[in-house]
């Protein structure tokens, strides 16, 4: 079942010896002004993704320079830079504090590094505030960079204060065709003010129900199962979200059964499942 990780120092969050993910790399850079990282992921493609501040990435010799366009996530969309399985990377602080989430995904194939700046992201509004299910879902890494990448996906989900995402209730574990594709998941928890918090649900059709209690900086695993989570009244939620197909690149959900018939009355369910296919 999905594992719980509170905010930690441990570096990284989530790599290969991790017993729940096989497919996920996840880490957070926090820099000091003019500071560097230097990181190569032998495994895994990944995105770069400027969280605060502005930052110069070079992939492999390849400069991006002034990455980063906000203060922080509640300031605007992301600026982001892919980089190739096997690449040397340098990420260096301009001037300022920075802080920059590592999205990775296994991969087998190299492609060439590229950036996504925020005028080239993909969004979609999904619920309503009647309906407590209001988000919006900023793809990073999505249809967009088909046949650029590999089976990574990745975006951030800003939830209304009070309302419910992943709803109606929905899993991405088995492979079946075009009823659902296997793809592992990571979510990792932000809320404004930071002394929010909300909850993390999973279950399945047929086994125990287990509920997590979300706060500030805290990262959900997700293997399998339903797995809807709710933001709490007074707070807004951001959930920066990594998916990994174990087949394919497009993901397909299934939708629990039992609350099928909410896709029908919650608004925009059809055009969010089509931006991740």
């Amino acid at each position: 079942m999905p594992e719980f990780i509170p905010r930690s120092e441990q570096r990284p969050i989530v790599d290969t010896s991790s017993a729940t993910l096989d497919l996920i790399y996840f880490d957070l850079v926090t820099l000091a002004s003019n500071e560097q990282d230097i990181r190569r992921l032998p495994a895994h493609e990944s995105l770069y993704v400027v969280l605060s501040g502005q930052v110069d990435i070079e992939v492999d010799g390849i400069m991006f320079e002034a990455v980063g366009r906000r203060t922080d996530i509640w300031g605007g969309d992301a600026d982001s830079v892919y980089a190739p399985v096997g690449a040397n990377i340098r990420i260096s602080a301009r001037g300022a504090a920075a802080e920059v989430a590592i999205a990775g995904g296994l991969c087998d194939t190299r492609y060439a590094p590229f950036r996504v700046t925020p005028d080239e992201v993909d969004a979609v509004n999904v619920g309503s505030s009647d309906t407590h299910s209001q988000r919006r879902i900023v793809h990073l890494l999505g249809q967009r960079q088909n046949g650029r990448c590999g089976n990574l996906l990745v975006s951030e989900l800003y939830a209304g204060e009070g309302c419910w995402s992943g709803y109606p209730p929905h899993k991405h574990d088995t492979e079946d065709g075009d009823v659902e594709t296997r793809h592992e998941e990571l979510y990792h928890y932000r809320f404004q003010p930071e002394t929010g918090f909300g909850s993390q649900i999973t279950y399945d059709e047929d086994g125990p129900v287990k509920i997590l209690m979300t706060r500030n900086g805290d990262t959900v695993l997700v293997d399998r199962g339903y797995h809807p989570t709710v933001t709490s009244p007074g707070h807004r939620g951001y959930i920066f979200t990594i998916l990994v197909g174990k087949h394919r690149r497009g993901l397909i959900q299934r939708f629990d059964p039992a609350h099928q018939h909410l896709t029908k009355t919650i608004p925009g369910i059809d055009a969010m499942r089509d931006k991740f296919k």
